[in-house]
């Protein structure tokens, strides 16, 4: 299948790039004035099978290793340092349930949310600073980047594995069973309060 002049030149602009790119930034740097969605769906349906695949992750482009083919050069790459088990748990509250304060991450968890934790999730560059809760006190909250969606090789958020699906895998439990914890004690203190209602009418 050839390519027209336009769908090459988004191909190029895609090759150069350092990263993901949104169709608005694709179209300004190949100064094309069209929607170049059908070029974009043309470069994916021409490099389907091959060796790379043009793929969209949270409203970005990128060209990435098919999938197939991932598993054997991952040998040739650098294995990055693993993110601690503060860190992982950290980023899925933040993925599941952004945008959301460290207040509240450390609710979820149990346990204080060292600074270090968030700082290396910044710059991993898989959450930001995504303004700030109108509350007392007016804290941060963050939320999950593209590239987070980009690494983990998810289209958008709704991507994201289920509750059931994490615990059948064995992940994220402590998560899981101080979520169900606070839910459990919301329910009891709303039936102490209804108790206790009742007795003051009687």
């Amino acid at each position: 299948m050839s390519l027209t002049v336009a769908a090459r030149l988004v191909e190029a602009v895609l090759f150069a790039a350092e990263g993901p790119l949104t169709p608005q930034e694709i179209a300004r740097h190949a100064a094309l004035e069209e929607s170049i969605l059908p070029h974009l769906t043309a470069l994916a349906d021409h490099y389907a099978g091959r060796g790379i695949e043009l793929v969209e992750r949270g409203g970005r482009w990128h060209f990435q290793t098919a999938t197939d083919l991932s598993y054997i050069l991952r040998r040739e790459r650098e294995e990055p340092r693993k993110l601690s088990r503060a860190a992982v748990e950290t980023l899925a509250i933040i993925a599941y349930h952004e945008p959301v304060s460290r207040a509240e991450i450390e609710a979820i968890r149990g346990v204080q949310v060292a600074k270090g934790t968030l700082d290396v999730l910044m710059e991993a560059g898989w959450i930001r600073p995504a303004g700030r809760r109108e509350v007392p006190g007016r804290p941060l909250i963050y939320a999950t980047t593209p590239d987070f969606l980009s690494h983990f090789g998810l289209a958008s958020r709704r991507d994201l594995p289920g509750i059931e699906d994490l615990r059948a895998a064995g992940l994220l439990d402590p998560i899981d069973l101080a979520m169900e914890n606070m839910e459990s004690q919301s329910l009891l203190e709303n039936d102490e309060e209804q108790d206790e209602d009742e007795d003051n009418e009687a």
